[in-house]
């Protein structure tokens, strides 16, 4: 299927639109394992070169190779990223997809197609540009076995002769995707040339697309949330990593042996300063991180949904033991298996609760790849301040996709390592207990292995104040109580929301991780096309902060807009609110696997707010309705 979303609408662009520069988007429709993620890359690299505000979002098969694939690069004037509904020009690669490829496009669109698929027979309202692809990477590659990887390439040549793409910049994006192979440049850059003087020698423009050079991505660098994620780890002192491969999170911990093999060796003696690990499986993984970091090491492993689930038991032991560990959950569809590819934010109510019994854990919850790095570091100062579990909940959209961004800051606060038993704390209190609250928050003060401090006996059985076991209904609750302050003192230390206010809106959205990028672009469509005036409260953590209640008593009506099925922030936001707070709130729910889109946004709440929703215009009709869970 098609991820363009849209069936054939009439009253859309027509053939005579105006012009359009730099605000439009490009679809490649190619077949998964054919070499098509290079020419992308250096396709959406040479409009960052260009100057023009861009993103780029992959949609992938699970399997190794043969199925349809989807790469969607988005320009935008304004900067927006989110997943743009709207394909305005393809390049139909694949046989099996193009003619619902083309099918789904609104008039108007353009379309560079491999010339003997014919389908500019399927349609009289798009521009067609049919091109040879085989005929034209033959002689450029006379390796028959390459020329399925290179052919890709000729349809860049295509776009930057269409598209007013300056060849040379192509050619340098090439060579920063390539770095130094050379022959392999020489062979895609014979490629790029081969399209572009085809282009110019066969293919007139008369569609109005168009990129011109801006100047809004100086400084800007490009890179995917797991890879920013993972400096952010080695940053935060990381020294044991324990893994297990699984889509979407692989290539976190991937990317983070490289850096610590680049960063982390020793000098004087060439010896690695840590230790990665990969695990038979994720529970082995967790069972690593966890005595690693009883040992005191700071600690790490990433995963997603299925490897969460499998990840209960000894999430609870870390709880209930209280030792730091920090897991990164780059969500994808499920249940079970689910969609491996597709992005989701479905692990936001199981994770909180991770375990059986009475627990609640800290999340971290980034929309951008510069939080990915800088909620890395959060996370790691917050497990060992709070001695317990801290999870940092990216999404496939996040974690797999680049994202353009400014360079991160580097560090300017010492690492917090908690409360650390010493010699003179020790003289101070008089005597000392494993779990025991001496300043009323909660937070008992630890030990570790070989720092000369007191020993105990760590168990994830019933114990006491001072870690001897004990099944005394007195001694358990206290415990759990305690555990349960220690949870309301991080809502003081967790990062703080984000809030847009604006003077006398009577809707609020309440929004977080990805879904960001298309509310805030959903906030200038309803600003434009209607009279709606809208504050905007982005959550980043959970436990919620006191920001939570305020903005909800400020606002008669409250979005919460989210990328799965249950409303789960929502159904957890329920659990802290007072009912006539929970009673304000309304659902936006999108879960099909793909990117959040700002149309979505814009035509719920406007449905909900009631008011005729048509493709360009939005009229009220009538009151407005209650969204459903």
């Amino acid at each position: 299927m098609s991820p363009t979303d849209l069936a054939v609408q009439p009253g859309q662009a027509t053939s005579g639109r105006q012009r359009v520069v730099n605000d439009f988007s490009i679809q490649v429709a190619t077949v998964n394992g054919s070499g098509s993620q290079t020419a992308n890359m250096v396709l959406l690299r040479s409009l960052l070169l260009m100057g023009v505000p861009a993103s780029g979002k992959n949609m992938f098969p699970s399997n190794i190779a043969g199925l349809p694939t989807w790469y969607t690069i988005r320009a935008s004037t304004r900067g927006y990223v989110a997943r743009k509904k709207e394909i305005d020009f393809l390049v139909a690669m694949n046989p099996e997809t193009a003619k619902e490829d083309v099918l789904s496009l609104d008039p108007g669109s353009a379309v560079v197609y491999d010339e003997p698929l014919k389908l500019n027979a399927l349609r009289s309202d798009l521009h067609f540009y049919p091109v040879p692809f085989d005929k034209l990477v033959a002689p450029v590659c006379p390796d028959a076995k390459l020329r399925r990887l290179v052919r890709n390439m000729i349809y860049d040549g295509i776009l930057a002769k269409l598209l007013n793409i300056d060849l040379a910049l192509m050619e340098r994006a090439l060579s920063k995707q390539l770095g130094k192979k050379a022959k392999a440049v020489a062979l895609n850059a014979g490629a790029l040339k081969a399209g572009f003087d085809f282009a110019q020698a066969n293919l007139p423009k008369h569609d109005p697309f168009s990129l011109e050079t801006m100047n809004a991505t100086a400084g800007k660098i490009l890179i995917e949330g797991n890879a920013a994620a993972a400096i952010g780890c080695m940053m935060a002192g990381v020294t044991v990593v324990a893994w297990y491969p699984i889509t979407p999170s692989s290539s976190l911990c991937e990317s983070l042996i490289g850096y610590m093999k680049k960063y982390r060796i020793d000098e004087a003696t060439g010896k690695a300063t840590f230790a990665i690990v990969q695990a038979e499986d994720e529970i082995a993984s967790l069972g690593m991180v966890i005595g690693a970091s009883w040992a005191g090491a700071r600690s790490m492993t990433a995963t997603a949904g299925p490897g969460i689930s499998l990840m209960s038991e000894f999430t609870g032991l870390a709880y209930y033991a209280e030792t730091p560990a920090v897991i990164f959950d780059v969500q994808r569809v499920g249940p079970s298996t689910g969609l491996p590819t597709r992005t989701a934010q479905g692990d936001l109510l199981s994770t909180a609760f991770l375990s059986h019994g009475d627990t609640k854990h800290i999340m971290l919850i980034p929309c951008s790849v510069e939080e990915c790095y800088t909620m890395a570091l959060d996370a790691f100062d917050l497990a060992e301040r709070f001695q317990t579990p801290v999870f940092v909940m990216l999404d496939l959209d996040l974690g797999m996709n680049n994202w353009m961004s400014d360079a991160f800051p580097y560090p300017d606060k010492p690492i917090d390592r908690g409360k650390r038993l010493t010699p003179d704390t020790l003289k101070a209190l008089g005597e000392w207990g494993r779990y025991k609250d001496v300043d009323g928050d909660g937070i008992p003060y630890r030990t570790v292995p070989g720092d000369g401090m007191p020993a105990f006996f760590t168990r994830g059985s019933g114990h006491n104040a001072k870690a001897q076991y004990s099944e005394r209904p007195d001694d358990y609750v206290d415990n759990m109580d305690r555990l349960a302050r220690k949870f309301e003192t991080a809502r003081t230390a967790v990062p703080r929301p984000v809030v847009q206010t604006v003077p006398g809106a009577k809707i609020g959205f309440i929004g977080y991780g990805t879904s960001h990028w298309g509310i805030t672009e959903s906030l200038d469509q309803l600003r434009e096309e209607t009279d709606l005036q809208v504050s905007y409260f982005r959550m980043r953590a959970y436990p919620f902060t006191d920001d939570l209640a305020s903005f909800i008593d400020a606002h008669e009506r409250v979005y919460v807009i989210e990328q799965n099925r249950d409303a789960q922030l929502r159904q957890l936001m329920k659990l802290d609110l007072t009912p006539a707070r929970a009673a304000k709130l309304r659902s936006v729910l999108y879960y099909d696997g793909l990117p959040l889109d700002a149309r979505t946004v814009t035509d719920d709440v406007l449905a909900q707010e009631g008011f005729e929703v048509a493709t360009k215009h939005a009229e009220r009709v009538g009151g407005g309705m209650t969204g459903g869970e």
